[in-house]
């Protein structure tokens, strides 16, 4: 079956209502293009769960707190749909900003939960234009199943706490981050790193690898993961916005390990902002 595109919200509803009315189960795997392993990893995911795979693909300007990193965010429909094409999904919903914000639009889902913290302290509002997008997609698409990469953990603990909170009845299904061969994490913004700047990369994963084990083996928290943040900032690459532990089912900030810790990073590396996370 040829892969159908389709542009507006009109569309996407009748054409996964006929999908739902012969008895199929839809996954919807949102994006916002510039499409890498990562997102086909989620479309894999979507494959196993549903019988129906919808990808969209929507540069949502809300969620940007610099205009100039929407204007520069990267992104070639022609080649998101090949990919999409050879993974084998079945509809791609792509809208225009006007199909999703049209004149009058002024209505924010605004989120309490994992707020104040990591990228939200450092990106204001973020969180908000990611709820806000995230909402009006599964309300557009009506999928029984969501895929989210586990890659933006803060994302997908507030997607989850969203779908609870305001009944969407959609199950969401988390997907392992995906690397690169040298441990950096898959992102649509490694493309912007430069030569120099993507050789060095990895050394943030590579530092969060040697804070997991020395806190693992029971060194201190707080000085495993202050050590490490002055390690990558004395490089003169890196500068670090956030290194530290929380758990990863309340967000909330630890001392002690545990099974449900993850270890969270954040750095900019020229004007690049990586962003990491791992168990413990």
């Amino acid at each position: 079956m040829a892969l159908e595109i389709v542009r507006s919200v009109a569309e996407i509803r009748s054409r996964v209502n006929d999908y739902k009315s012969n008895g199929k189960t839809v996954c919807l795997v949102p994006t916002m293009g510039g499409l890498h392993a990562g997102h086909l990893s989620l479309i894999a995911k979507a494959k196993e769960v549903a019988d129906i795979v919808v990808v969209s693909i929507f540069v949502n300007p809300t969620q940007f707190n610099n205009p100039d990193d929407f204007e520069t965010y990267p992104g070639d429909e022609e080649k998101d749909l090949e990919s999409i094409t050879r993974e084998g999904a079945d509809l791609v919903f792509i809208p225009t900003v006007n199909e999703m914000y049209p004149e009058g639009f002024s209505t924010e889902v605004k989120v309490t939960a994992g707020i104040d913290i990591l990228c939200d302290a450092h990106r204001p509002g973020h969180f908000d234009g990611v709820a806000t997008v995230v909402t009006k997609l599964f309300l557009q698409v009506g999928a029984n199943f969501a895929c989210f990469g586990e890659k933006d953990y803060q994302q997908l603990f507030i997607i989850k706490r969203l779908v609870t909170d305001l009944n969407i009845p959609i199950i969401i299904h988390p997907a392992p981050t995906v690397r690169e061969n040298d441990g950096l994490a898959m992102s649509s913004r490694n493309a912007r790193l430069n030569k120099a700047e993507r050789k060095v990369a990895p050394q943030l994963n590579q530092a969060m690898q040697l804070a997991r084990e020395k806190i693992n083996k029971g060194g201190s928290i707080s000085k495993a993961c202050e050590k490490a943040k002055e390690q990558l900032e004395s490089k003169d690459h890196f500068k670090v916005e956030y290194f530290e532990v929380r758990c990863g089912e309340s967000m909330v900030l630890v001392d002690k390990p545990s099974s449900k810790c993850r270890l969270f990073a954040a750095a900019w590396l020229g004007d690049v902002r990586l962003i990491d996370n791992i168990k413990l």
